[in-house]
């Protein structure tokens, strides 16, 4: 996620010393390129961007020289362009009199810079932060005021973000908030906007929030607050913030993981924005169609969403993807593959090892590349012939949440599309993940409770649940320190059956056309004394026959996609009951022993 920071003064003074400290406090966002800009009342804009680190990139361009009244300072996660000096953030306006810099997705980013340029104006860059810039330029020459031009600017711009701009000659800067964080922090001669509180703290504890769909203009000391909708002012004081920099970061919750799953609503909303308007999903599905075989190829968390992907191609399309897990591909598929054939090739760093040596073989053999991955500019995103971005932000928990989710919503996406089905019933999708969220954790304690004390049990599911179960398995695995085995439901009585008494328990999570197979196996559990927890829609039959229920609401979606949907909500219940009993036990679930993030050894 990107990270925005913005500070007009009373006097002119050395800014670059509180840049590069609103910049450290960003940095655990995670980001790719940094940017700092101070404008001066009379003259032009000191600009200095590039890619890398906060400390390299301010040494490098000498940061904590640049001085002035006002300043903006941009910490990137590449969503729109590889990371580079020139699409790093602030950007000018064709003139180079306007900077500005931006945290969010402006997913019409291409039509708009096609736009601009027919209109006559100089872009630079492929970042959307530049044309958020652009679409305020584009009002303000037309002579409207720069709130004015905001309020405009914000119904060319589809996404959400939240951007700050300023103008040389003024004596203040603007924000605006839409979809993505922003909070103010005020003294008597300094106001400063960030996306976070973190960024804000250490100045100031007099915070000033806002809501979607406003804009404050802010000087030496004051500031106004206007909403985009009727352009009326809005009033409201500052209060004292007493939060700790550790518990602003994580955005007030405990752990960064259980952050990252309420993320989930946010980030699958704006990867569906991104698909809507991406002009890279139409070559990926040709990709798929022109091919001989598919194979959907990657690690751990995500070989499990490719799975459950390959399950939904076969589903929604009448097509085939083998899935396979990277470091068997060579043995497998290696000398049987060739240039007819195309891999989906899924990774959420862009640089897992195994993953990129599957390419290395796919290449030699002629192979299809297309990537799934978070990262934008890793090398899986630069050596796919075409890529999908995952959008998902930076991920700091080690257990893979939001990130898992996105994929798995990209590859329904990507199914549905392919078959000629309807997308738009998706967009109920983040609001149906807050509402699982909610409901799961309202019935979680209970079932915590009983399954807290085992070190050893088991995941179960079958057709579209199959994937869920084996990631519910790594989940319990990777933080409670429990040995969780996932397997397909119906293979339970070919032996690991053996392994139940008194107490055991075993997780079934059953699909809405699986329920009889399901209430099947959970019978073959319970009459030896297992102790069976159900995680499903609402149905009588999970309810009597399971020992305990983590109930999914009904989904109000088509009836095709009432499965398909139930396969990628029902991993948060699994999410959330790894993440408690991961407490309960007395572990860290953001930073399990003998993990790290990103694998990049063989």
């Amino acid at each position: 996620m990107c990270g925005i920071f913005g500070i007009v003064t009373k006097e002119t003074q050395n800014l670059g010393p509180i840049l590069i400290g609103a910049g450290e406090r960003l940095s655990y966002r995670g980001y790719d390129t940094v940017g700092a800009a101070t404008l001066p009342q009379e003259g032009k804009i000191d600009l200095r961007k590039d890619a890398g680190k906060v400390q390299q990139v301010a040494e490098k361009y000498n940061f904590k020289e640049m001085s002035g009244d006002r300043a903006i300072l941009q910490l990137r996660w590449a969503t729109f362009g590889a990371p580079s000096q020139i699409n790093s953030q602030p950007h000018l306006d064709s003139d180079g009199d306007l900077v500005g810099a931006h945290n969010g997705n402006v997913v019409n980013n291409l039509e708009l810079m096609a736009e601009f340029k027919a209109e006559g104006m100089v872009v630079r860059s492929e970042n959307d932060g530049e044309s958020c810039v652009h679409a305020v330029e584009r009002y303000y020459d037309q002579g409207h005021d720069m709130v004015e031009a905001i309020r405009m600017a914000t119904k060319d711009l589809e996404g959400d973000y939240s951007f700050v701009i300023g103008k040389v000659g003024d004596d203040r800067l603007y924000a605006i908030k839409k979809g993505s964080g922003l909070v103010a922090g005020v003294t008597e001669d300094m106001v400063c906007i960030g996306s976070d509180l973190p960024s804000i703290l250490p100045i100031t504890r007099r915070i000033l929030r806002l809501y979607d769909g406003e804009i404050i203009t802010f000087w030496a000391g004051g500031y106004e607050i206007t909403s985009v909708e009727d352009g009326s002012t809005i009033e409201r004081l500052p209060e004292i913030s007493e939060e700790t920099m550790e518990i602003a970061q994580k955005g007030g919750y405990p752990h960064f993981m259980l952050k990252e799953i309420h993320e989930q609503s946010h980030v699958a909303g704006e990867l569906l924005h991104l698909l809507d308007n991406s002009p890279d999903v139409d070559p990926f599905i040709e990709k798929l169609k022109n091919a001989r075989d598919i194979y959907v190829i990657a690690c751990g968390t995500s070989y499990h969403a490719g799975l459950l992907g390959s399950v939904y191609f076969n589903k929604f399309t009448g097509r085939a993807a083998i899935p396979v897990l990277a470091p068997q591909f060579a043995a497998q598929y290696g000398n049987s593959v060739g240039a007819e054939d195309v891999g989906i090739f899924i990774s959420q760093s862009g640089e897992t090892k195994d993953v990129l040596n599957a390419i290395e073989i796919a290449r030699e053999r002629g192979m299809g590349v297309l990537g799934l991955v978070n990262v934008v500019g890793s090398t899986l995103m630069l050596v796919s012939d075409v890529h999908l971005p995952l959008v998902c932000g930076f991920e700091i928990s080690v257990p893979a949440t939001k990130t898992y989710l996105n994929q798995v919503l990209a590859l329904l996406y990507v199914a549905l599309r392919w078959g000629e089905h309807d997308t738009k019933a998706l967009n109920k999708i983040p609001e149906l993940i807050d509402l699982v969220i909610e409901k799961s954790e309202e019935q979680m304690a209970p079932v915590v409770e009983k399954v807290k004390d085992w070190d050893d049990l088991y995941s179960l599911g079958y057709g579209l649940t199959y994937p869920v179960a084996l990631e519910g398995a790594l989940k319990f695995k990777e933080i409670t320190y429990a040995h969780c085995e996932g397997i397909l439901s119906t293979e339970f009585k070919h032996g690991p059956l053996s392994a139940v008494y008194e107490g055991y328990p075993v997780i079934f999570t059953a699909g809405p056309d699986d329920i009889p197979l399901i209430v099947s196996g959970i019978n073959e559990v319970s009459c030896r004394g297992g102790h069976v927890i159900a995680i499903g829609l609402e149905d009588s039959r999970l309810e009597g026959n399971a020992s305990q229920t983590l109930v999914i609401p009904n989904l109000d979606l088509p009836e095709n996609l009432q499965a398909a949907a139930l396969a990628l909500l029902s991993a948060i219940p699994l999410q959330l009951l790894s993440y408690h009993c991961s407490l309960a036990k007395g572990f860290d679930p953001d930073f399990p022993r003998n993990l790290s993030k990103t694998l990049t050894v063989d």
